[in-house]
């Protein structure tokens, strides 16, 4: 028995899902368990380096099972007629319409959830909880038009996105701006200061990404926008923090050196990193001190 191992993340147009391919898994791991030999194809666009579809070649298999998602449609179709000389089983799928030809061409459906048929936990709870990558916050400035030509926010930003998708870490983009309107901005400080102290790191271009990481004793990596260092390398200096990345006023692109953001970024999940300077006592009396005794002294 050798089986091809398929799912909607095998498809080029498909969806790919974190519950689609830990259902994937869970039956790859059942098939191996019982001694079968298994390929599993995935899209290029998920998987680049993966087996994909197209290079499974149908006379190498003896049967081929779809894992999760609904049996349904032209790509689940195309299955059925590549592999047409294989025995195909369906698992851990809904069955939207049992006589539509997408369902009708397995041999065996084994569904989560299909007319007159009780429900079946879905297969992605069956793949044991892995350890943890950690969990990385995102918060990039829009262009600050005031800076002039020194501004690099669109290129910087592509460059540290580039960076970001090569580690292994759960992003979430983050925004300091609030808006009582949007659902998914935060309405008040103290909000998006909850979410920040759920997480491990921060990697911003904003100065209130630094600071409100700082405050919180969250380890930040800051990269400075603006070409020679503005006020995010003013605002890393002003609390003592190394870990910035500046770029000269007249360097060219490719602006950020990924050798250091990875040194910085292993520095920030370290220990000494993650010791982040809440609570520090300031080198200097603080601008709200100072307010106070301009104030005093033009009364």
């Amino acid at each position: 028995m050798r089986v091809l191992l398929t799912g909607w993340p095998s498809f080029v147009h498909g969806e790919a899902t974190a519950g689609d391919v830990l259902a994937m898994e869970a039956v790859y791991r059942t098939l191996r368990a019982s001694g079968a030999e298994c390929d599993v194809a995935w899209s290029p666009v998920l998987r680049p380096d993966g087996l994909t579809l197209e290079r499974a070649e149908p006379s190498g298999y003896t049967h081929l099972v779809f894992a999760c998602g609904p049996v349904h449609g032209e790509q689940v179709r195309y299955l059925h007629e590549r592999y047409a000389r294989c025995r195909r089983i369906a698992v851990g799928v809904s069955v939207v319409d049992p006589d539509e030809p997408a369902a009708r061409g397995f041999d065996v459906i084994l569904p989560r959830d299909a007319p007159g048929r009780p429900p079946r936990r879905d297969l992605a709870a069956y793949v044991p909880a892995a350890s943890l990558p950690p969990v990385v916050g995102v918060v990039l400035s829009p262009g600050q038009g005031e800076y002039g030509a020194r501004g690099r926010h669109d290129r910087i930003e592509r460059e540290l996105a580039g960076w970001l998708t090569s580690r292994e870490c759960a992003r979430v983009p983050l925004d300091t701006r609030l808006d009582s309107r949007d659902w998914r901005h935060a309405t008040e400080p103290v909000e998006l200061e909850a979410v920040l102290r759920r997480l491990d790191l921060v990697v911003t271009t904003r100065l209130h990404g630094l600071v409100l990481a700082l405050k919180n004793g969250l380890p930040a990596l800051a990269v400075d926008p603006i070409g020679g260092g503005a006020k995010v390398t003013a605002q890393a200096r002003a609390w003592d923090w190394p870990a910035i990345v500046t770029t000269g006023r007249d360097d060219a692109p490719p602006y950020l050196d990924r050798a250091e953001l990875n040194r910085w970024w292993d520095w920030c999940l370290s220990p000494e990193g993650g010791n982040a300077p809440s609570g520090k006592a300031p080198r200097e009396p603080s601008l709200l001190e100072e307010l106070a005794r301009a104030l005093d002294r033009l009364r």
